[in-house]
C-alpha cells in the first residue's frame, strides 16, 4: 500500500515537472514511477513526450511503442507517436498513425493539426488547410491551427478566417501562449489584407507577449559572438588548416533566419545528385562539449586547444548524425542558419565542404524575424532593438571570418540577386558545389519534399518580388530597429549600395 502512494507521489511530481515545461527534471522521475508501476501506458506515454521534447527520439519511441502495446486503442497515445515520427522525417509512418487516430476520434483536434503540419511540410496545402479547418471547427480557440492555417491561407478582406482571428484577438480571456499564437497569426493575415498599420499593431503585441514570457537577456549572447572571434583568430586558423576531414558530402547552408537559406537549399535540392536534409542540430551535438586533457571544455572556450585528432573526431560525429544518402546523391545539404557561428570551425573540421552564406537587406531579415513566431530558439527576435543589436553582431563576426579565412571559403548568396537573375545565380550555386548543371534547379518550387520551416509556402511557388522592401511597409513603427542599422541598413554584405 505505501509502494503505491509513493508511487503516485513520484508520478504526480513528474507530472508537476512535465506540465511546467522542465522536461530534464520530468524523466528521472517517470522512470522511477515506472519501477513500481510498469503496466501503466499513460507514465510510458508521458515519459516519450518528455523524451521527445529533449531530443532523445530513440528513446522516446520505445515508451511510446510499450505503451500502445499497453493500450492499444489509445488515440492519445497514437497521437504522440506520431508526432515523433513526423520530428524524425518519417512522414508514411506519421501519416498513417495520425489517420489511425482520426479513426479512432475523428473530433480529435490535435491530430487534425499535426496532420495539417505534415500536409504543409510536404506542400499539400489544400489538404492541409482542411484539416486545419476542421480542428478549428472542432475546437474554435485551437490557437495553434490558428496560426498554422494563417501561414498558409492568402487573406482578403472581409475573409471569414480573418474575422475568426479579430473575434479571438479580442477576446480578454485567452492564456498568454494561445493570445501569441493569434496575434502573429493575425498580423500575418492583416499584412495580407494589406491593413499594414493594424498589422504591425498585432505584430507588437505577440512580439511583446512572447518576449516577458522567455524573460530573455541578449547581453551573454552577444558576448558569446563577440568571444568566437577573440578564440578563432587567424593563428588558430594557421595551425591546423587542411588537417582536418577532407570529405566534400556536407554543403552549410548559413547566415541569419528568414535570409533566403530555404529558397538556396530548395533550389539545390531540385538537383539529382544533392540531398537537402533541412535544419539539423548535427554540428552542435558533434562540435559542443570536446573532452580536450580530459576536462570537458564548452565551446567555443575550446577552439585554443583544438588538434587534428579533436577536428577528426568531430567529423567523425557529425559525418555519422547525417541522415542516410540516398542512391545518386554525392552532396547533402544542412541548412541551419545558426551554423554561422561555427563558420571557421566548419572550414577547420572540414577543408573541402562547401559553405553557402545567405543574406538580405538587413532591415528585411530583421523585420521578417520580427513577423515570425519559431518553434525554438532565436529569442532576440521578438524585440526590435534586440534584433538589430543582434544583427550588428552576426554581421561583425561573418566580418570577421572573411577577413581570415581563404577568400574561397565560402560563397555569399544574396536573396535580392536570386529574385532578380535566378538562373545566374543557381548556375554559380551548383558550379561552387562542383557538380554539373541540371535545369530542374530553376524548376525548385515543382520540386516534392518535406520543408520544415517558415519558408515552406514561399518555396513551393515560383520566385515573387512582394518580399523585396517589405520593411517600408512597417517603416513608422522601426525606429528602435533602424537606429541599431543605421550605419548598415544601406548596405549589402559585400559593402555596396543596396
Amino acid at each position: 500500500m505505501q509502494l503505491q502512494a509513493d508511487s503516485q507521489s513520484i508520478y504526480k511530481e513528474a507530472f508537476r515537472h512535465f506540465r511546467a515545461g522542465e522536461f530534464a527534471q520530468s524523466v528521472p522521475l517517470f522512470e522511477r514511477a515506472l519501477m513500481f508501476r510498469p503496466e501503466d501506458a499513460e507514465a510510458h506515454s508521458n515519459l516519450g513526450a518528455a523524451l521527445t521534447m529533449l531530443g532523445r527520439f530513440n528513446d522516446a519511441g520505445r515508451h511510446y511503442e510499450r505503451a500502445l502495446a499497453l493500450k492499444p486503442d489509445l488515440a492519445g497515445i497514437q497521437n504522440n507517436l506520431a508526432v515523433l515520427r513526423m520530428k524524425q522525417g518519417r512522414y508514411p509512418e506519421a501519416i498513417a498513425l495520425f489517420e489511425r487516430v482520426l479513426s479512432l476520434d475523428r473530433n480529435h483536434a490535435e491530430a487534425h493539426n499535426n496532420l495539417g503540419a505534415i500536409f504543409k511540410e510536404d506542400g499539400r496545402f489544400e489538404d492541409a488547410v482542411t484539416h486545419f479547418d476542421r480542428a478549428i471547427a472542432i475546437r474554435p480557440d485551437y490557437a495553434e491551427a490558428h496560426y498554422n492555417r494563417a501561414e498558409i491561407w492568402k487573406f482578403h478582406a472581409g475573409d471569414g478566417r480573418l474575422r475568426a482571428l479579430e473575434k479571438l484577438a479580442s477576446r480578454k480571456n485567452l492564456s498568454v501562449e494561445k493570445s501569441i499564437c493569434i496575434h502573429f497569426a493575425l498580423g500575418k493575415a492583416l499584412e495580407d489584407s494589406g491593413d499594414y498599420a493594424r498589422a504591425f499593431e498585432q505584430l507588437q503585441k505577440g512580439n511583446a507577449l512572447k518576449r516577458a514570457k522567455l524573460g530573455y537577456d541578449p547581453a551573454p549572447e552577444l558576448r558569446g559572438l563577440r568571444r568566437i572571434a577573440e578564440l578563432f583568430d587567424k593563428r588558430l586558423f594557421d595551425r591546423l588548416q587542411g588537417k582536418g576531414d577532407p570529405s566534400q558530402l556536407p554543403i552549410f547552408i548559413l547566415g541569419m533566419p528568414r535570409s533566403g537559406s530555404t529558397l538556396v537549399e530548395q533550389i539545390l535540392a531540385s538537383h539529382p545528385q544533392i540531398q537537402a536534409a533541412g535544419e539539423l542540430r548535427s554540428l552542435d551535438h558533434a562540435a559542443g562539449i570536446l573532452n580536450v586533457g580530459g576536462r570537458g571544455i564548452p565551446w567555443p572556450e575550446y577552439f585554443p586547444s583544438l588538434d587534428e585528432p579533436a577536428l577528426r573526431r568531430i567529423a567523425e560525429s557529425y559525418i555519422a548524425s547525417l541522415p542516410a544518402v540516398a542512391d545518386g546523391k554525392v552532396r547533402i545539404v544542412d541548412k541551419t542558419p545558426g551554423n554561422f557561428l561555427g563558420t571557421g570551425l566548419i572550414r577547420l573540421v572540414f577543408p573541402k565542404a562547401r559553405i553557402i552564406h545567405t543574406s538580405r537587406h538587413p532591415a528585411d531579415t530583421c523585420v521578417s524575424c520580427y513577423s515570425k513566431l519559431f518553434e525554438s530558439g532565436y529569442y532576440y527576435s521578438y524585440d526590435l532593438a534586440n534584433i538589430g543589436r543582434y544583427y550588428r553582431a552576426y554581421r561583425g563576426l561573418m566580418n570577421h571570418f572573411r577577413a581570415i579565412l581563404p577568400l574561397d571559403s565560402m560563397l555569399e548568396v544574396i536573396y535580392e540577386d536570386v529574385v532578380n537573375d535566378l538562373e545566374g545565380q543557381a548556375r554559380r550555386l551548383i558550379d561552387y558545389c562542383g557538380l554539373p548543371w541540371d535545369e530542374r534547379c530553376l524548376s525548385f518550387h515543382e520540386t516534392v519534399r518535406p520543408v520544415r520551416t517558415s519558408s515552406a509556402v514561399q518555396v513551393r511557388r515560383p520566385l515573387f518580388r512582394t518580399s523585396l522592401q517589405r520593411w517600408q511597409r512597417f517603416a513608422d513603427g522601426l525606429e528602435p530597429l533602424l537606429r541599431e542599422l543605421q550605419d548598415i541598413a544601406g548596405t549589402d554584405t559585400r559593402g555596396q549600395s543596396a
